[in-house]
């Protein structure tokens, strides 16, 4: 089966400065954390993000697309039980 994305809801980790947020594989959920430095990658942002909350969150809203494209790519090349998104995973 795919992994979708039907729940919309992220959360910031303030101790590890990114973004969490759950895919689902059929049945199963699947928790990703996206760290800041993927999101300022993927963002090809001219001005690092201080990776404050406000920065994150909206960075990750904006980029929500990519995001997913890379989350489906990565689950479908290796299953674990969670994922760490970092700057290396985008192009």
């Amino acid at each position: 089966m795919a992994l979708n994305f039907p729940n919309p809801s992220r959360s910031f980790d303030e101790g590890r400065k990114g973004v969490r947020f759950v895919g689902h594989d059929g049945v199963f959920e699947v928790p990703f954390f996206i760290e800041a430095d993927a999101l300022v990658k993927a963002s090809k942002a001219a001005r690092p993000l201080d990776a404050s909350q406000d920065d994150c969150l909206s960075a990750f809203d904006r980029l929500r697309p990519a995001i997913h494209d890379v989350a489906r790519e990565i689950h479908g090349n290796r299953r674990r039980s969670s994922y760490t998104l970092n700057a290396s995973d985008f192009r």
